[in-house]
């Protein structure tokens, strides 16, 4: 990409000044399992259009998308400039220890914690893609299509990315108690027409990627006060990693289900006396990668853009803002931080280099020591853009600075060209 050229403060004059895009070096993008190829790409893409060498390794719990990228990327990219390297723990850790130029990684705090540790080594700058409890806020809508409308993307943002396994799908709902019966039922009947009277055989729901995400989901439900909570779905077929679609109403707050990223097809719903208590809900608990929110209350939508924190908002809708190329994707806080995605992402993986350009044919004379009171008035008022009092000080209208009795406080400026 082309330098950009920037301006400068008069001052300066005469200079000219640009910004000039350039590549870190050489990165290692380490991608996630639940969506393999979108993951490894994207930030791949903004890397090669920086100018980068690249190294990826994808996730190792899902080997078959991890075979066709390291098949596939060599046959239409220079392999002596990107590689993909495939393998598990051991084989991230030996990469980890190298020296990079930037790291990328998408994948859970826990690893995302060792992955800093082992940049910090280097002082290695990393991007952060993390997650966590993303919560939509459902106002008592009074319209029905309104409403239908909503559950449609609630239920999409919610079981239809990999039943749950993103870090952008919905974790929880707020919404109101007098509300949540008709958001249950309405929910629960939209599930039915989408998934049938039997979800384990609808192609449209995805499984559980392994064994040990599955325990873990299980481990969630277990929790007999959690257990008793559960309206809807709530069965579990461990042979074929299925979990049905979840719906629990009012789970303690203290349980794991409502501290840990869901992760899986289990949908709390929480309730509220009031639909502005969410705010603050959301404001007690780690800063979120997105909120989403269905709303028509405006008081509400600029109360949760200016006092709530998190990667991103959006009203009425869900997941759409990550097909955005046009806006960042990116956390703030324990969601992750940096951010990439269309011109986003080669921004990422640049460094703009400052360039500035003076002639020999003037010089403020007052910038050089032997230092007077007067040479520091008229400093002071060049720092500051006070090019009235510049003026005014240089033709003798203004005093310098009182209270001293150097001789030197207002003596005049020295003869010379240059000023």
């Amino acid at each position: 990409m082309s330098s950009k050229s920037v301006k400068l403060p008069i001052i300066a004059f005469p200079s000219t000044a640009e910004l000039v895009p350039e590549p870190l070096g050489v990165v290692l993008v380490i991608s996630s399992w639940n969506f393999p190829f979108g993951l490894s790409l994207e930030p791949l893409i903004g890397a090669i259009a920086a100018g980068n060498a690249v190294v990826v390794k994808p996730s190792e719990l899902a080997p078959a998308s991890a075979a066709v990228l390291a098949e596939t990327i060599p046959s239409f990219l220079d392999n002596k400039a990107i590689k993909v390297i495939q393998g598990g723990p051991s084989v991230s850790q030996q990469l980890l220890q190298l020296k990079w130029d930037k790291i990328f990684f998408t994948g859970s705090a826990e690893v995302g914690r060792m992955v800093m540790a082992a940049a910090a080594k280097h002082l290695t700058p990393v991007i952060m893609e993390l997650g966590g409890k993303c919560p939509a806020i459902v106002d008592s809508l009074s319209s029905s299509w309104d409403r239908q409308m909503a559950m449609k993307r609630i239920i999409g943002g919610k079981f239809g990315t990999c039943a749950g396994q993103a870090c952008i799908g919905i974790d929880y709902i707020l919404t109101e108690k007098k509300f949540a019966p008709i958001l249950v039922e309405q929910i629960k009947v939209l599930m039915k027409n989408i998934f049938g009277e039997n979800p384990v055989e609808a192609k449209s729901m995805a499984r559980i990627v392994n064994k040990h995400h599955f325990l873990r989901l299980k481990q969630l439900l277990d929790d007999p006060l959690v257990k008793s909570s559960i309206v809807v779905g709530g069965s579990l077929d461990e042979n074929h990693l299925f979990i049905e679609p979840t719906i629990l109403v009012d789970p303690p707050l203290n349980a794991l289900i409502m501290k840990e990223e869901i992760f899986g097809p289990l949908l709390p719903i929480i309730t509220l006396e009031n639909i502005e208590e969410s705010i603050d809900f959301i404001k007690d608990r780690p800063k979120p990668l997105t909120i989403y929110a269905f709303t028509k209350n405006r008081r509400l939508r600029q109360r949760l853009i200016f006092e709530t924190s998190s990667g991103s908002v959006t009203f009425n809708d869900t997941i759409v803002q990550y097909a955005a190329d046009t806006i960042p994707f990116g956390g703030v806080g324990e969601s992750g931080f940096g951010r990439y995605h269309g011109k986003f992402s080669f921004d990422a993986f640049t460094h703009e280099k400052a360039i500035a350009n003076r002639n020999f044919l003037t010089d403020f004379w007052f910038r050089l020591p032997p230092w007077s009171d007067y040479k520091l008035q008229l400093f002071k008022s060049a720092y500051r853009f006070d090019y009235l009092s510049l003026l005014l000080i240089t033709l003798g209208l203004k005093k310098s600075w009182s209270g001293s009795s150097n001789s030197t406080q207002s003596s005049p400026p020295p003869k010379t060209t240059n000023y």
